[in-house]
Parts: structure tokens; sequence; C-alpha cells
């Protein structure tokens, strides 16, 4: 049996305002979020994780293949009406969330789409709920909010205008985040320059602080 409920997606409708993005509260079974969470990495720092660093049990690597694998990218391909052959695509782990997250940002150019899946077994902080925004300078100004709860699965095509960000929040925030990025070397390696910059800056303000 499946991981991922492919009908919860697929008659899920896509949002178009401000742009293209989908908000799936079911994409996973409450039971089986339980289970995933059995199985969830063991991660103690605020970073991204490649999940081939990772050890993790059965159920969570079910779901990795699920998402890298050819009949989910079709369900997604459908629902954005893009075309995702030949497209990269790059899967991180993530397990807390450090007050110098959530800035406001569209993501990086070479990105097609961007799918973000959620673990948390409930969330009652306002911070860390990510805000599906209008402009690059008001995090109030938003079209929709979504609390990291898990089964619930974010996806939105990037776009110049792709805002996107959350309320700071210090803590345990566990997500999947996926992307299908533009095919050719160039924009892979602009991407991950871009990342490796990120975390640079992110590990000195660490230190600093």
């Amino acid at each position: 049996m499946s991981v991922l409920n492919f009908a919860a997606f697929d008659n899920t409708p896509l949002n178009r305002d401000p742009y293209d993005f989908i908000v799936v509260k079911d994409a996973i079974a409450a039971d089986r979020i339980e289970e995933l969470n059995r199985d969830y990495p063991h991660i103690d720092k605020p970073t991204n994780y490649d999940p081939r660093e990772l050890d993790y049990g059965p159920s969570f690597r079910r779901l990795l293949e699920e998402l890298g694998g050819p009949e989910f990218e079709q369900h997604v391909a459908k629902k954005f009406g893009v075309d995702l052959s030949g497209a990269i695509k790059t899967i991180t782990v993530r397990k807390y969330s450090e007050p110098s997250d959530g800035h406001i940002h569209t993501d990086h150019w070479s990105k097609i789409i961007t799918l973000l899946v959620y673990f948390n077994p409930e969330w009652e902080q306002e911070g860390g709920r990510l805000r599906i925004l209008r402009s690059g300078g008001d995090i109030e100004d938003y079209s929709a909010e979504v609390a990291p709860l898990g089964g619930t699965v974010l996806a939105f095509r990037r776009c110049n205008k792709s805002w996107h960000g959350y309320k700071r929040f210090k803590g345990e925030r566990r997500m999947i985040q996926m992307s299908w990025v533009k095919p050719g070397r160039l924009a892979w390696y602009a991407q991950q320059t871009a990342r490796l910059c990120t975390h640079t800056f992110k590990r000195l303000g660490r230190l600093l602080s």
C-alpha cells in the first residue's frame, strides 16, 4: 500500500492567488504519520540533510522512494501543467528550525516546483506556519497559511512572485523538501552554490550569537 494518498493530491484544487500552489492536508493518513515519525532519521542540528547521509526506518524509506518515483512525478506534472521530464529531483530532510529560517523569498531561479511534506503531530505555535505571500515585503499579506502538521503536503510553482516565508520559530519542525530543478549543469550548480552560501552564512550567524 502506498504511503502517499495520490487521490487526495489529484482531488485538491490548484490555487492561483497569488501564484500556483496546492495544499493537501490528507496526503498521508494519520496512522502512517505515527509510523513515519518512529522511522524519522535522527537529526540534532538545524540544517537540511541529503537522505543519503542519514539513517532511518523502512516506512520513511518507502516514502522517499514514492516521492522520488515516476508515478508521483506524473501526478505533480499534471496538477501544475508542466513538463518535468528531464528535470533534476533534489530531496532534503530537516528536523529543526532556527530563528534565521523562514525569511521571505521566492526560491532559486533554477527550481520549477518546490514541494514540502510535514510530519509534526500537532502545532499550536504562531511561528513556523508557512505563508503564501502576495509580496516580498509584508509577512502579514498572505493568501494562505500552512501549519507543518503531519500528512500535509504543500507544493508551488516557482516564479518571480512566488514569495513565501514564516514567522520566526525555534524548535522541532519536521519536513521533507523536494524540488524539481531545471535540467542542465548550470542550473544545478547555481542552486548548489546558493545553498552552500546560505548554510555558510547561517553557521557564521550561529557562531557569532
